[in-house]
């Protein structure tokens, strides 16, 4: 199958002006914000305003009618700048609003996606449990349904959780155990619990190694009810709905990833031409040159992957394999340009005043969430037809 990944003009209209938000009003700020470890209301704000949360939903929803491609091409500049803001963006709209807006009724729809479109709210994903990273079969938080109440009784723990505990987070949708079935497994189904809910409990912010400017947090559930219209899609189907929801996601995370990897080749590229040594440019010497044309390469092609993957999604054709594709490789590129893009600042790659060594802080997660790089390989290697 041959796939033309020149964008369309509006596509590329739609990556001009994030580029030009992304270095005009994150650029100069967002440094301040990561090392205080605050999130930036104020750029998440004019985000909002801007409908890049309703990128990829109908606009009878609020959203802006467009698409997963354009989702990525704002992820991708965002994150050439920085992670932190693309990440917020990234799981308010794969994570928050998608589920909402893929398995949602109607009346679900309408009460909660305009909100999330316009960014005057933001979404959660609970999946993630203390006891069970990538494997999310093994949920131990549960849901039982008060007959006589008309209520879901939800108690369990998350981690991990980004976007769930700032001060315009709305809901997060949990996964929990709602029953067994006939082999004994658990059945788990997805239930959105909106903020404020009492039994709802939401940590401090995690202390993290990097995405300083985003909101983690661990959550838990005491006895904490919601109504029985809560459960998001069918009861039971939970597993399957969030395995679509990562596969989706694994596209978002990889145009952030190659963003990340693109932004170390932007600002190693302009010090390698500043920076003086032995009397020339760094960037004369043939030994940062090879150093850059490799960075370059490897983020070239990383786009090409998770363009395909995204025009798959689009087109309706199957890309369970190129999302982990996409995803995997992406992933360990913006590990291995960080890496690269630090050494050739030397010193200076190791001072937080210098992006670089924000994106090497950040670009280590990109191989964990989501999918672990193991999980990646599991899933082609499934998809090569080869069982486990």
């Amino acid at each position: 199958m041959s796939i033309d990944h020149r964008l369309s003009p509006e596509h590329e209209e739609l990556r001009r002006t994030v580029e030009e938000f992304a270095h005009d009003a994150v650029a100069p700020k967002i440094g301040e914000f990561y090392e205080n470890h605050e999130f930036p209301y104020e750029i998440v704000r004019e985000m909002g305003r801007m409908g890049l949360f309703g990128l990829p939903f109908p606009e009878e929803y609020g959203g802006m009618g467009g698409d997963y491609l354009a989702l990525g091409l704002a992820l991708e500049e965002l994150a050439r700048v920085d992670s932190s803001v693309a990440i917020t963006l990234e799981a308010g709209v794969s994570l928050g609003a998608m589920p909402v807006f893929r398995f949602g009724t109607e009346e679900q729809k309408q009460e909660w996606l305009p909100r999330m479109c316009s960014g005057e709210i933001l979404g959660a994903f609970g999946l993630t449990e203390p006891e069970c990273g990538s494997d999310a079969g093994g949920t131990r938080t549960t849901a039982r349904l008060d007959e006589a109440t008309g209520e879901w009784v939800i108690n369990g723990t998350k981690c991990f959780i980004t976007n769930s505990g700032t001060d315009i987070t709305g809901l997060v949708t949990v996964t929990a155990v709602t029953g067994r079935k006939a082999d004994g497994g658990p059945e788990i189904s997805s239930i959105i619990v909106p903020s404020g809910t009492p039994g709802f409990t939401v940590a401090a912010p995690y202390s993290k190694v990097g995405w300083n400017a985003s909101d983690t947090r661990e959550l838990s559930f005491s006895d904490c009810r919601v109504p029985a219209a809560n459960l998001l899609g069918e009861e039971g189907r939970g597993y399957a709905q969030f395995l679509r929801i990562l596969d989706e996601g694994r596209i978002a995370i990889s145009a952030l990833a190659t963003g990340l990897a693109q932004g170390c080749v932007d600002e190693s590229v302009a010090y390698a031409r500043t920076r003086q040594a032995f009397g020339r440019p760094i960037g004369a010497n043939q030994a940062i040159q090879f150093k850059l044309a490799d960075m370059e390469m490897r983020a070239h092609t990383a786009r090409l992957a998770w363009r395909d993957a995204a025009s798959r999604l689009v087109s309706g054709e199957p890309f369970k394999k190129e999302a982990a594709l996409a995803k995997l490789y992406s992933s360990e590129i913006a590990v291995t340009n960080a890496r690269e893009a630090t050494q050739i600042h030397g010193g200076y790659g190791f001072m937080n005043e210098y992006p670089v060594a924000r994106m090497w802080r950040d670009s280590k997660i990109l191989e964990i969430g989501e999918g672990t790089s193991e999980v990646q390989r599991m899933l082609i290697a499934r998809e090569l037809g080869l069982s486990d």
